[in-house]
């Protein structure tokens, strides 16, 4: 455990972001995305900072590790490519829903179990095929069936309620809620429900990439060192194929990278760096570009981030543009800076 007392909850109120990231086609600033950046060196201060790094905020699926993390403290025994599937946002390949079924299997449970509301997979390709073949939305493609399957098996080895395992008041939901504060170092703003239907944490964004940095600096074998080195390793178990998440681990050599619904992205290197994004307006193609940004701030060399530094935009069908992160985000510069 990191911290008895978690320093208070950060300030509920209107972020102030900033712009982060430029739309530019033909050369002229189309259109600007605004957002918040936080850099942390390896000793967990702050060495970049853009908009507003300590309003609460919520991660989404970016809190996916620390809810992995809890559940192994709790008993969960899973590890490896599985493991990578409780901390997923997955496309709703045949191997997510077939390792969601084998968690539920081992908890001696089934896809009636799940509380996740019925979807179709999140991946684009997947959910052609799965439309095409007239087949109805399902609890087992949601993207975060993987979570919910490991929350079922951690409730039944503890002996909890399965039915209410969704509800903040359950001993599951409590014991997350324990990590989240000891992992970001801060009490929780707010308690909501995140799209799947499971509770969701406000923190702020410098508590995400805290917590991110203690997964890839924890001892081997702990909890947290055991989320971070399965999402490494398996990390289309945790997205998908053709999965930016998962290029960009591939990429920078033992980054963890997590994302999350409505613009949000925290990574971190296994000396303790780390950086955590928001995009104000939810758009995902600028959370890349400024993630590749964060990360040249942080230190990591401009080669490796080269094929994410810019989303291109298509005019009559050919490059005309691309979403860039600011200039004092874009991946040459900051690295020059770093």
């Amino acid at each position: 455990m990191y911290s008895s007392l978690p320093a208070d909850p950060p300030p509920i109120r209107a972020p102030f972001h900033a712009p982060v990231a430029h739309l530019i086609r033909g050369g002229v600033v189309e259109g600007v995305h605004h957002g918040s950046v936080v850099v942390l060196d390896a000793g967990g201060d702050v060495r970049f900072e853009l908009g507003d790094i300590e309003a609460a905020c919520y991660p989404r699926s970016a809190l996916k590790p620390l809810q992995a993390v809890a559940m192994l403290r709790a008993g969960l025994p899973l590890d490896g490519a599985l493991l990578s599937l409780a901390a997923a946002s997955h496309s709703g390949e045949q191997r997510h829903l077939s390792g969601t079924r084998r968690i539920l299997e081992r908890a001696g449970l089934t896809e009636d179990h799940l509380r996740n509301i019925p979807d179709l997979p999140f991946g684009p390709a997947v959910r052609d095929t799965w439309v095409r073949e007239g087949r109805p939305p399902s609890r087992l493609a949601h993207n975060c069936s993987g979570k919910h399957a490991a929350m079922l098996y951690t409730a039944r080895l503890n002996g909890w309620s399965l039915d209410g395992y969704l509800d903040p008041a359950h001993p599951l939901q409590q014991a997350i809620a324990e990590i989240v504060e000891d992992l970001t170092g801060q009490r929780v703003a707010t308690v909501t429900v995140d799209g799947c239907g499971a509770p969701l944490f406000a923190v702020s964004l410098r508590g995400l990439a805290v917590a991110a940095a203690r997964l890839t600096t924890a001892a081997p074998g702990t909890p947290e060192a055991r989320v971070a080195d399965a999402m490494r390793e398996h990390a289309e178990m945790a997205s998908g194929s053709g999965r930016d998440v998962a290029a960009l681990m591939r990429a920078v050599p033992g980054l963890l990278a997590k994302d999350g619904f409505e613009g949000v992205q925290v990574a971190a290197l296994p000396d303790g760096r780390a950086v955590a994004v928001k995009i104000a307006d939810g758009a995902s193609r600028a959370r890349v570009p400024v993630t590749a940004g964060a990360l040249a701030r942080a230190g990591v060399d401009a080669p490796s981030l080269a094929a994410f530094a810019g989303e291109p935009l298509l005019g009559g069908g050919r490059p005309v543009g691309e979403v860039r992160p600011v200039p004092a985000l874009d991946p040459v510069a900051a690295s020059a800076c770093a």
